[in-house]
C-alpha cells in the first residue's frame, strides 16, 4: 500500500494529466495569437543564433592543416586492399609502368558467376544457387557488369573492417556496463540517425574526392548493427554454457573466443547480414564523392533525366543486393543449425570442396580470359538494353495519364501539403520545447524530459527551426501514410497463413531495395517535389509497420486466445479485446522504426527538390562546408532520437501496464 500511494503521488492520475495537457495547448496557442508581441518565442531570434556550425568548420579546417600526415598514411595504407579488391574485380592488374607495363586480367565474368551459384549451391541448395548465379549474369548481361564489380570490390573491403570493428566494440560494451551506456550506446544512436549524405561531407575534406573517403563512410555508417547484434549474442548465451566452460577451466579469453562467441554465432550472423545490406545502401549514395559504380551511374541518369539508363543501373542494384542478401541469410540460417565438423588431417580440398572448386573455375576461365576474349568480358553482341523499353513505357504513362497524374498531385500539394507545412513551420518554437518536454516527463521522468527539451532546443538555436519544421512535417506524413497502409495488411497477413505467404516476398523485395531505387520510378511519373519525396518514402518506410503488427498479433500467447474463447468472445471480440491491446507494444515498436526510416529516407529525397534540412547537408556536400552540413546532420539525428526516446518510452509504458 505505501509503493502504491508514493507511486500516486509523484505521478499524476489520468485526469490530472488531461487537465495539464489542455493548459500547455492552451498556453502554447496564446503565444501564437500573441506572435507580434512575443515574436521571439515564435520564431528564434537571428541574433541569438549559436554558431555552432562556424565552429565546427574551424574545428574541422584545423583538423585538415594539422593532421594531414594522419589522413594521407590512412589513405595509403586503406588504399592498398582496396586497389587490390577493385583491380581483382572490376580493374585489371598492371605491373610495371609505360609501354613495358604488364597487364594481367581482372577475374572473368563467367568465373565469379559460376562461383556465385556454387557459393548459392553451397549453403542453400539448388534454388539458392540459381538465383545468387542468376542475378550476377542479369549484371553481365545488362551491361552492368564493370560498375556491379566497382561496387561489389568496395563492399568486400568495408563488410570485413565493420566486422571486425563491430566485434570488438560490442565486446567491450557487453564486459563494461558503464561503457555500453555512457560511450556505445549513445554513439550507435548517432550513427545510426545522422543521415548518410552527412557521413560523406567530412570524408570529402579530409580524404579527397576517392574511393577510400566513400570506403571509410561505408564502414562507419555499416558498423553499428554488428555491435548490437554481438552484446544481444552474447547476452543471450545460456548461463549454463558460461558455468560449463568455467569449470573446464578455461580462461577469460578462451571461454570467450572458444564458448561464448561460437554459441552467440546465429546472432552474429545476422549482425553480418545487416552490415552487408547496409553497406551496399551506402556505397550507392558515397558514389557522390568517387565511390563510382552502380550509384554513381544512377545519379549521373537520374541529373540527364535518362529514365531507361536510371531503371537498368537501379535494377542491377536490385540484382546484387538480393544475391547478398539471401546469400548472407543462408549462411547465418545454416550457422544456427551448427556447422559441420571437418577432420584436420583432410587435404585443403576435401575439407573445403566448394571453395576449391570455387578458386580453380576463377583461376581457369580467368587465365582462358588471356586467350579468349568472351571469358574477361561479356561480348557486347549478347548484352541486352531495356532502356529504350523503359523510355517508351514511361512517355506512354505520361501522355496518356497526365491529367490524372497532375490533379492527384496538384490536389495533394493544395489541399494537404501546403497547408501541413505552414502549420508545421509557423509553430512557436518554444511551444514545441515545451510541449515535447512535457511528453517526456510523462513517459519517462525528468531525465527524458530534459534531453528531449535539449535536443529540439537545439534545432532552434542553431538557426535550423523552419528547416526542421519542414523535416517533421514531411517525415510525419509519409510515416503517417505508411503506417495507414502497413497496419492493416500486418493486421490481415497476422490472420491469414495465406495472405502472409503471398506479402512476405513483397516486403522482403522492398527491404533489400536501397533507398535510390524508390526514387527512380516516381520521379519519372511526378517529377521532382515534395509528392515525389513522400511517395518514395511511404514505399521505403511501409516495410517495419507491416512487419511488427505481424509478429505481434502472432506473439499472443495461444493460452490467452483460448482463455478468450472459453470465456464465450467472438473471434472478434478475441481479436479487438485480447490480441490488439497486447500487441499494442509491439505495433507502435514498428511505427517507432517506420518513423526512423521515413527520416532516412525524407533526407535522400533532397535529391529531388524538397527544402528541408536534407537540402541543407545536400548543399553543403556540394559546396565542402562541413560545418553546414554536419550542424543540419545532428538537427536531422537528433529529430531521430527525440522520436526513438519518446516512442520507446510509451511502449515500455504499455508494456508495464499490460504485465
Amino acid at each position: 500500500m505505501t509503493v502504491t500511494a508514493s507511486a500516486s503521488e509523484t505521478r499524476p492520475p489520468v485526469q490530472r494529466w488531461l487537465l495539464i495537457w489542455a493548459l500547455a495547448l492552451a498556453a502554447v496557442l496564446v503565444v501564437f495569437l500573441l506572435q507580434e508581441r512575443l515574436p521571439w518565442a515564435v520564431d528564434y531570434p537571428a541574433d541569438a543564433v549559436v554558431p555552432v556550425a562556424d565552429w565546427v568548420s574551424a574545428l574541422m579546417r584545423w583538423i585538415k592543416s594539422n593532421l594531414s600526415w594522419l589522413t594521407r598514411s590512412i589513405t595509403a595504407v586503406l588504399g592498398v586492399p582496396l586497389d587490390f579488391a577493385l583491380d581483382l574485380l572490376a580493374k585489371n592488374f598492371k605491373i610495371g609502368h609505360g609501354a613495358d607495363a604488364y597487364v594481367l586480367p581482372r577475374l572473368s565474368w563467367i568465373g565469379v558467376c559460376v562461383a556465385a551459384f556454387i557459393a548459392g549451391h553451397a549453403v542453400g541448395g539448388r534454388k539458392l544457387g540459381m538465383l545468387v548465379g542468376g542475378c550476377f549474369l542479369y549484371t553481365a548481361l545488362f551491361g552492368q557488369w564493370t560498375s556491379a564489380m566497382l561496387t561489389l570490390a568496395l563492399i568486400s573491403i568495408a563488410v570485413p573492417f565493420c566486422i571486425v570493428t563491430g566485434l570488438f566494440a560490442g565486446i567491450w560494451a557487453w564486459r563494461k556496463p558503464w561503457a555500453e551506456r555512457l560511450i556505445i550506446s549513445p554513439a550507435l544512436d548517432l550513427m545510426q540517425t545522422i543521415p548518410t549524405f552527412a557521413y560523406l561531407i567530412p570524408m570529402l575534406l579530409l580524404f579527397g574526392n576517392s574511393p577510400v573517403s566513400a570506403m571509410i563512410a561505408t564502414a562507419i555508417f555499416a558498423t553499428p548493427p554488428m555491435v548490437r547484434a554481438t552484446m544481444l549474442g552474447l547476452s543471450r548465451v545460456p548461463s549454463e554454457i558460461d558455468d560449463f566452460s568455467e569449470m573446464a577451466g578455461c580462461t577469460a579469453r578462451q571461454k570467450l573466443w572458444r564458448v561464448l562467441l561460437p554459441s552467440a554465432r546465429p546472432t552474429l550472423m545476422i549482425g553480418v547480414n545487416q552490415v552487408i545490406m547496409l553497406a551496399l545502401n551506402m556505397v550507392i549514395i558515397a558514389s557522390m564523392i568517387g565511390a563510382g559504380g552502380l550509384g554513381y551511374d544512377v545519379l549521373l541518369a537520374l541529373r540527364a533525366l535518362k529514365v531507361g539508363e536510371a531503371m537498368e543501373a537501379g535494377l542491377a542494384i536490385v540484382a546484387l543486393a538480393i544475391a547478398l542478401d539471401r546469400l548472407s541469410q543462408a549462411i547465418a540460417h545454416k550457422q544456427a543449425k551448427g556447422h559441420v565438423q571437418r577432420q584436420a588431417n583432410q587435404s585443403v580440398w576435401r575439407r573445403y570442396p566448394n571453395l576449391s572448386l570455387a578458386i580453380a573455375i576463377l583461376v581457369v576461365t580467368t587465365l582462358l580470359g588471356l586467350f579468349v576474349p568472351a571469358f574477361a568480358a561479356m561480348p557486347k553482341e549478347i548484352t541486352f538494353t531495356t532502356a529504350p523499353l523503359w523510355k517508351a513505357a514511361v512517355s506512354w504513362v505520361t501522355i496518356n495519364f497526365f491529367d490524372v497524374i497532375e490533379a492527384f498531385r496538384v490536389a495533394l500539394i493544395l489541399n494537404v501539403l501546403n497547408p501541413l507545412r505552414a502549420f508545421c513551420e509557423g509553430f512557436p518554437w518554444l511551444g514545441a520545447v515545451a510541449l515535447l518536454g512535457l511528453a517526456g516527463y510523462q513517459f519517462g521522468g525528468l531525465r527524458l524530459a530534459a534531453l528531449v527539451a535539449a535536443l529540439t532546443a537545439f534545432c532552434a538555436v542553431t538557426g535550423l527551426w523552419e528547416k526542421t519544421m519542414a523535416t517533421v512535417y514531411l517525415c510525419g506524413i509519409s510515416a503517417f501514410i505508411a503506417c495507414l497502409i502497413g497496419i492493416p495488411i500486418g493486421l490481415m497477413a497476422a490472420r491469414s497463413d495465406r495472405f502472409e505467404k503471398i506479402v512476405t516476398p513483397i516486403i522482403d523485395t522492398l527491404q533489400v531495395l536501397p533507398s535510390f531505387c524508390f526514387i527512380i520510378p516516381v520521379v519519372m511519373l511526378f517529377r521532382v517535389g515534395d509528392v515525389t519525396a513522400m511517395i518514395a518514402t511511404v514505399a521505403f518506410a511501409v516495410v517495419p509497420a507491416i512487419r511488427y503488427t505481424n509478429h505481434g498479433i502472432r506473439q499472443v500467447p495461444p493460452a490467452l486466445i483460448e482463455a478468450a474463447k472459453v470465456s464465450g468472445c467472438t473471434p472478434r471480440q478475441t481479436f479487438f479485446r485480447v490480441q490488439l491491446p497486447l500487441a499494442f507494444p509491439e505495433i507502435m515498436l514498428g511505427v517507432n522504426q517506420t518513423i526512423l526510416m521515413a527520416l532516412a529516407m525524407i533526407i535522400i529525397c533532397a535529391m529531388v527538390g524538397t527544402r528541408d534540412l536534407g537540402q541543407e547537408v545536400f548543399i553543403a556536400l556540394s559546396k565542402a562546408d562541413s560545418g553546414r552540413g554536419i550542424v543540419a546532420g545532428l538537427a536531422i539525428a537528433f529529430i531521430g532520437i527525440v522520436a526513438d526516446r519518446l516512442f520507446n518510452a510509451w511502449t515500455a509504458k504499455a508494456r508495464a501496464r499490460l504485465g
